[in-house]
């Protein structure tokens, strides 16, 4: 294979998981087609087969993976704001409404929908979300122990860090408001500077 057929096998690898992530973050795992992902991805069928002879739940898993490190670059931008872990967690969750926002709602967790819906069903898709989430847990707790948290509380702060911003971002979906997770910030914010 040549670089230039290399370079448009990669593209429409990537073209597809992102179109699977998206589809899956708005509509859920459920509601997602393999002809609807070809589609949007603007893929053949027997593209989207050749990339994953696994079918739906391989595709849904390598999405996930895609939705992980997009929340995380999210997490992250939200985090470099300041060094004070307070403050980084209040500007994470306005950062977070602000996408939220601009998305018209629309774009949430890129992994919760499809989770909820798998659970118990799919054990790939349950690994690439138990990943994702620890990997988000990772990122706000290396934030945290940077900011002067002893390591112990950093773990188990990190895991309701995401928790509560996870849950905020879901209840500013339903409310259509930044509020919920501007709330939620504020709040964190408040429990991390006790700790700091």
């Amino acid at each position: 294979m040549n670089t230039a057929e290399k370079t448009s096998s990669t593209g429409t690898r990537d073209r597809i998981v992102r179109a699977t992530s998206r589809l899956l973050q708005r509509q859920g795992y459920e509601g997602t087609g393999i002809k609807q992902i070809s589609r949007e991805a603007e893929a053949t069928l027997g593209s989207v087969y050749h990339f994953f002879p696994g079918g739906k739940q391989e595709l849904a898993a390598e999405a996930i993976r895609h939705g992980d490190e997009e929340f995380a670059a999210v997490l992250r931008a939200g985090l470099a704001t300041s060094q004070d872990p307070a403050e980084a967690i209040a500007a994470c969750a306005a950062l977070l409404a602000r996408e939220l926002r601009a998305s018209d709602w629309q774009d949430g967790c890129p992994v919760i929908t499809t989770a909820l819906e798998t659970v118990g069903r799919a054990p790939v898709i349950e690994e690439a979300v138990a990943e994702a989430f620890a990997h988000w847990r990772a990122i706000v707790a290396e934030h945290l122990r940077a900011g002067g948290i002893a390591a112990e509380e950093a773990a188990g702060l990190a895991g309701t860090v995401i928790d509560t911003l996870e849950g905020a971002e879901l209840s500013a979906q339903v409310a259509r408001s930044e509020e919920p997770l501007r709330l939620a910030g504020r709040h964190l914010a408040r429990l991390l500077s006790t700790y700091a």
